[in-house]
């Protein structure tokens, strides 16, 4: 059951973070934004942040 109205989703593999992202669409979500953060740089780590707000 999703009742949130707004999720904040961070994650450190864009993979999985694209398919939750298909199951939260499915849910009623929209995604208001994803960003990008270089945390460690001059690795090919990267974190995404992605915010989520319901219909």
């Amino acid at each position: 059951k999703f009742e949130a109205e707004k999720i904040i989703y961070i994650s450190c593999n864009p993979t999985t973070q694209a398919r939750d992202t298909e199951v939260l669409l499915q849910k009623g979500y929209e995604l208001k934004r994803l960003t990008l953060v270089d945390m460690f740089p001059h690795t090919p780590h990267i974190e995404t942040v992605g915010i989520f707000q319901k219909n």
